[in-house]
């Protein structure tokens, strides 16, 4: 990889995201792929990620929020979007109109839909979301009639087509949960009330990155992957990566601002939560919790600087932390990576969650606005 440009850069590698939704196409037994680019394609960068992911085979693309759809839209993006988390303020009338399919979990979701449909002149897609047992969004199965007849009488009107139903699992990270067989059982309950009331939406889906790895029989007509698309495994224990035939896309890298010696005993940061040994290197990396690395990396994140590992020294701060680098020779502008795919030895996003007892969705997504992305193609 070439030097950073900036003081530091996430570096993103659109093709490994064009390879890992090759990889997790080839694993959806048939199904439809939609990769999922929320949250700022977790960090990533949304509109050049979401092309990536396009020209690895996925046919669907699915945000979060209306925005990050309309904002697809805008980039030229003329395919399939799902939006799921919807809120009564939001645009819906633009989002119709825009040919973005919406997720309605009850009833005032389809009214909304309905009312923009009519405003649109053109009928609005919806799938219609059941809740198996997460307890997040969804409906429950009790109000699932209500729901579905909101839906059929919109359908038969011609204001709403019945795209899909559909749900999210619980602990697709362990694929053995018994949780994950109960929620397909709802999920094929619900399928099933839904024929019973005259919908059969041609897309049922339930599978997320973990469950298209490893639970082929939760795979249905479309499986959603997110965090797999980027790289990551969701149970990166039990399935690696690398293990996978994913390749982590991002790669996190600063410059060093300063490195100068100290004597021992020299407390590093904030309130001195570290003090130097002996008489040593300090090298002063400007990358912050501002910048999204986490205020509790203190003492423990694991970075790369010279070619060997090493921990951060001290508090991180708002826009800078140090690293105790003992004898090395390092100067300004020395390259230091804090995260990447760990082909040379550097730490991977799965070190700094587990440093940080986390998990490396956290990891990537917090990377703010004020670190450059640099795409490979």
């Amino acid at each position: 990889m070439d030097e950073p440009t900036h003081r530091a850069q996430a570096t993103i590698d659109l093709g490994a995201i064009r390879s890992n939704v090759e990889v997790l196409h080839a694993a959806a037994s048939g199904a439809e792929l939609l990769a999922v680019v929320k949250a700022d394609a977790y960090g990533h960068g949304l509109v050049a990620c979401a092309g990536a992911a396009r020209a690895g085979g996925a046919t669907w693309l699915g945000t979060a929020l209306l925005e990050e759809a309309l904002a697809l839209r805008a980039a030229g993006d003329a395919g399939r979007i799902l939006s799921w988390l919807l809120d009564p303020r939001d645009p819906f009338g633009e989002a119709v109109s825009a040919g973005i399919d919406l997720s309605a979990s009850a009833v005032w979701a389809v009214d909304a839909a309905v009312a923009a449909a009519k405003g649109a002149g053109t009928p609005a897609r919806l799938h219609l979301k059941i809740d198996t047992g997460l307890g997040r969004n969804g409906s429950t199965a009790a109000g699932w009639p209500e729901l579905l007849a909101a839906a059929r009488t919109a359908a038969a009107e011609g204001t709403v087509e019945i795209v899909g139903i559909w749900s999210h699992l619980a602990h697709a990270d362990a694929p053995s949960h018994p949780t994950i067989d109960a929620q397909a059982r709802a999920f094929d309950d619900a399928v099933a009330v839904a024929a019973t009331a005259g919908v059969t939406p041609h897309l049922r889906h339930l599978a997320n990155s973990a469950a298209t790895l490893a639970r082929p029989d939760a795979h249905y007509d479309l499986v959603r992957p997110g965090l797999a698309v980027f790289g990551l495994s969701p149970m990166p224990e039990e399935y690696p990566a690398a293990a996978l035939g994913l390749r982590p896309a991002m790669t996190l890298t600063a410059r060093v601002a300063l490195a100068k010696r100290v004597p021992a005993g020299q407390g590093v940061s904030y309130l001195h939560k570290y003090t130097t040994a002996s008489d040593t290197t300090l090298a002063l990396v400007p990358l912050g919790y501002a910048d999204g690395v986490p205020r509790a990396a203190t003492n423990v994140g694991p970075l790369q600087v010279a070619g060997r590992r090493r921990t951060i020294s001290g508090t991180v701060c708002m826009d800078q932390f140090v690293v105790d680098v003992g004898d090395d020779h390092v100067t300004a502008g020395d390259e230091v990576v804090l995260f990447g795919p760990g082909d040379n030895g550097e730490p991977t996003a799965d070190d700094w969650a587990d440093a940080l007892a986390t998990i490396s969705y956290e990891i990537v997504t917090r990377i703010g606005p004020r670190v450059p992305r640099v795409y490979l193609p």
